[in-house]
């Protein structure tokens, strides 16, 4: 039996996602045991939704950052959880950012499938003809995940060949990204959709958005707003805005050539470079050498500096590739400018720059947590998607990034405020960075997930590297605490 099912019992079905769980469910039960029951209840048998009612569907990114708490209930679904995603992997190397689960209704989340049309529309890119998916990727932090979840239990790894099955669709998603996706010739991969970069509604997005036409209102439904406050969510504009976006790219065969937007992300190429490093690992643990991927990772790190960096606002940027000849830098500050933090390889100017940053007044809140957009910036809202609100997987990338460059007491401040406010949020989509208030969903993955990885990693070896992930527990005491 897997840790999880020790932990918990299953509650009745939830409501409505927003609606706060019952207070008897967590009633005498630690959070370590309130996590625990959320990535429970969100268990379909094969992979994990991000939210029952709100996301029913399995998501690419949020898969990888379950994994990474899933790996201390049971390695067991935690390698299953990233392989369920990995077998949706279209034939040119991408990984789809939706696996739609066919029992879910086609009205209960937009857009569908019937909207994305994979097995058709992507043909020519080899879309999978058994499992229907979108057609755009997220941010590529599965090869991290892959390592970290081999690390938690190294011996149930090799007796199972994981890591030797998912390192040649980890190898070719991230040749995809590398060579299809490098749009503006400078080394760093691009995004064609802001639902790409995973920090959708980022002010960062308006300037190149603003060019977009968007879709009549006529032509979709938003099956978001069946679940929660409009005011938290995008607007009409800008979701119609996303839509014909969508719509423009499944027309035209999914195909990478030159768009309307193509933006180069600091965030989303961070995780691509943490990844390089994952992998690796992953190589010489199978082996192999990993020289030339260590190689890769430092020089794609160069390029993000060279390509990226704004020394005077001491912040990562995005470019921009449709405004002018090479593009233009994005002057809105983003905490997706702050996510490199977490590279090895960053140089120790920009490491300091960026600890400068976090802790003044464009993202220090005094509470711990760090916000997703610039506190003094025109258009900072505390509780709308991505324009202001904290969210657990950022706070999870920072905490990791500054213990990485030595930045303790800071990193262990955020831990502390991320563990603190996921539980007291009832483990929230997202929450005001100053009060910790919940918005968006509840009982949502990701949030219990990383809750659980810093609780974790905190009590087991609070002052470890990351890198080293030195604090997994002894073998004897994890074959009791977590092998499923």
């Amino acid at each position: 039996m897997d840790r999880t099912a020790q932990l918990t019992t299953h509650a009745p079905d939830r409501g409505i996602a927003y609606d706060p769980p019952p207070a008897a469910t967590g009633a005498g039960r630690s959070p370590h045991v309130r996590a625990a029951q959320v990535l429970d209840e969100n268990w379909t048998g094969s992979s994990t939704v991000p939210s029952r009612n709100l996301y029913p569907h399995q998501w690419s990114w949020d898969s990888a950052f379950i994994a990474i708490g899933l790996r201390h209930l049971s390695p067991l679904r935690a390698q299953t959880e990233l392989e369920t995603l990995l077998a949706a992997q279209w034939g040119d190397g991408r990984i789809p950012h939706i696996v739609f689960n066919p029992s879910v209704p086609l009205d209960a989340y937009f857009p569908s499938p019937d909207f994305w049309r994979s097995s058709t529309a992507g043909r020519a890119a080899g879309a999978p003809r058994t499992v229907q998916t979108s057609g755009i990727v997220q941010p590529p932090v599965h090869a991290l995940a892959a390592w970290l979840v081999h690390l938690a239990d190294p011996g149930l790894s090799r007796a199972r060949g994981f890591l030797s099955g998912v390192y040649p669709r980890l190898a070719a998603w991230h040749r995809y990204l590398l060579h299809r996706r490098d749009l503006g010739g400078g080394g760093l991969a691009s995004v064609v959709h802001p639902w790409e970069q995973g920090m959708d509604n980022s002010p960062c997005w308006d300037a190149p958005l603003a060019r977009v036409a968007p879709a009549p209102a006529r032509s979709f439904r938003r099956a978001d707003l069946d679940h929660g406050a409009a005011e938290d969510r995008p607007t009409d504009l800008d979701y119609g805005r996303y839509v014909r976006l969508a719509a423009d790219y499944r027309d035209a065969g999914y195909t990478d050539r030159t768009r309307d937007f193509a933006v180069e992300d600091p965030a989303f190429n961070a995780l691509l470079i943490a990844s390089e490093h994952a992998l690796a690992r992953i190589a010489r643990e199978l082996g192999a050498n990993g020289t030339a991927r260590q190689a890769r990772a430092e020089r794609l790190t160069a390029a993000l500096v060279d390509r990226l960096w704004d020394p005077e606002k001491e912040i990562f940027l995005c470019r921009d590739l449709r405004d002018g000849a090479g593009g233009s830098l994005i002057p809105e500050r983003g905490v997706s400018g702050l996510v490199p933090l977490l590279l090895p390889g960053l140089p120790r100017e920009v490491a300091a720059a960026l600890v400068r940053t976090l802790d003044g007044p464009h993202f220090g809140t005094g509470s711990g947590l760090v916000p997703s957009y610039d506190l003094l910036g025109e258009a900072f809202d505390p509780h709308r998607y991505w324009r202001g609100p904290a969210w657990f997987n950022t706070g999870w990338l920072l905490e990791r990034g500054l213990r990485e460059h030595g930045e303790r007491e800071r990193a262990d401040a955020v831990a502390e405020a991320v563990v603190r406010t996921a539980d007291a949020s009832g483990f929230a989509e997202y929450v005001d960075p100053y009060t910790g208030e919940a918005c968006g969903a509840t009982g949502f993955s990701w949030t219990a997930a990383l809750a659980l990885d810093l609780h974790h990693r905190r009590h087991a070896a609070p002052h470890a590297a990351p890198h080293e992930e030195p604090h997994e527990a002894p073998h004897d005491e994890r074959q009791k605490l977590h092998k499923s």
